[in-house]
Order: structure tokens, then sequence, then C-alpha cells
């Protein structure tokens, strides 16, 4: 009978990762206080809250592009062709390329998207009650990767129930049957999370969410990169120059 204890430890893991992301869900649902009246986005705003911190260097890029500040190659390199920002997210771009006035695309979002304008545009929308705050996101995620876990050693430990000796004709199919309950519980709330908690999660608040609703993006507007994401370039060679090649989803 030590296939019990195993399962008494499956159960105890389920229960303990299942009540953490319950928890962070709670938590992630707790209305955010709005202290701004605003009623309309700016672009990067909107970019933000459609999709993080590498949104709105995508958007920089594409509109500095289109007004011929920057050429952006399909090869993956990016050439400042005037060093003179328009504001602080342009001159974050810049200052990511460097001295030489030219880089590699990849490592200019990255930069530019742990920058500090970024990372005050966060702030402004999350003292706004419009942005997510991170520890909030985080705490959900880290729940996420723990259910996730707690799966994989629940099935571990029902295969080493099952290959333990002594098992009668009958005794597989009930030991399977028992692990079987604390393996549903995580999926379960996996599923779960996926459709419920996924909407608290999101970079905008539900506040955010309603501005973001209220915006009409055209077909290869700035907008619709904002909102849409790299997707939303009707220029192949221009996605390409962002995307490296890789493929590339609405709302990437």
């Amino acid at each position: 009978m030590l296939w019990v204890l195993f399962l008494l430890l499956a159960c105890a893991i389920a229960l303990l990762s299942c009540g953490r992301l319950c928890l962070a869900a709670v938590e992630a649902a707790r209305p955010l206080p709005e202290s701004a009246s605003a009623d309309s986005l700016s672009l990067y705003e909107a970019a933000f809250l459609s999709g993080g911190p590498y949104r709105v260097t995508d958007l920089t890029l594409v509109s500095m592009h289109r007004a011929r500040r920057l050429l952006l190659a399909h090869t993956g390199w990016a050439t400042v062709v005037d060093p003179e920002g328009q504001d602080e997210l342009e001159r974050s771009v810049i200052g990511a390329i460097g001295p030489s006035g030219q880089s590699r695309t990849a490592a200019i979002r990255s930069a530019t998207a742990a920058a500090d304008a970024v990372r005050a545009l966060a702030d402004r929308l999350t003292a706004a009650g419009l942005a997510v705050p991170e520890p909030v996101r985080s705490g959900v995620d880290s729940a996420i990767r723990t259910v996730w876990a707690a799966a994989l050693l629940v099935v571990a430990l029902g295969a080493g129930a099952l290959l333990m000796p002594g098992h009668g004709p009958d005794d597989r199919g009930l030991v399977a049957a028992w692990f079987g309950l604390p393996l549903v519980l995580v999926v379960g709330c996996l599923i779960i999370a996926r459709i419920e908690v996924y909407a608290y999660t999101r970079w905008a608040s539900p506040a955010g969410q309603r501005l973001l609703r209220a915006l009409s993006p055209s077909s290869g507007s700035l907008t619709a990169v904002a909102v849409h994401g790299v997707a939303a370039v009707e220029d192949p060679a221009l996605r390409t120059a962002l995307t490296g090649g890789r493929p590339v989803h609405r709302g990437d």
C-alpha cells in the first residue's frame, strides 16, 4: 500500500498549487483604482495596453521608419537617418542603436523595451488604473507555472505507483483511477485559468480594455499596429525587418 503515500502526496501537491492559483486570481480580479479621467489613449498608451513594452517598441520603430527618420532593412538592420528623436521613446530607440548609427533590430527591440521611457509609460498607465500592475501579472504567471509543475509531478507519482511491484490484476486500474482525481483537479484548474484568469492578466485592466475597444484602427495604420502588432504591418519587407522572418500572428 505504499502507493497510497504517493497518492496523498499527489493530492497535497495538487491542492496547494491550485489554491495558490486561486489566491493569485482573486488578487488579480480586485478592481484597480482609476485615478485618471482619460477618455482616449495615445498611440503609445494603446500599444502598451495591447501588447506591453515590445509592442511599444515595434510601434516606435514603424512610426520612425514611415517618417523616414529610421531605415529598417529586411536584413534585420536598422539605420538612423535623423538622429534627433521627436519624443522620449524615439530617443530611446536612437540611444539603443548607439553612436555607430546602425544596429540589429532584435537588439534594439530588447534594449528599448527595457528603457526608462517605456517603464515611465507603464508606471503612468498603472497609476491611472489602466494597466495591470506587474506584481499581479507575475504572480498569476508564477502560480500557473506551479500548477503545470504539479500536473507533471502527479503524473510522475502516478507512474511510480503503477510500476511498484505487488499489484494484483485489478489493482493497476484502481491506482490509475485514484491518481486521476488530482490530475483532473490540476488540469481543470489550468483550463479555468486559461478562460477566466487571462482576462485579468492582460496588459490592460478592465478600464484600459474599455478604452481600447473604443479605438477603430484601419488596416495598415499606426493605430492598427498599436492594437494588433506587427501582423498589422502591410509591407512584407517591413514585417521581416521587425520579426527577423519569424511567423507573426494577430496580436504579436
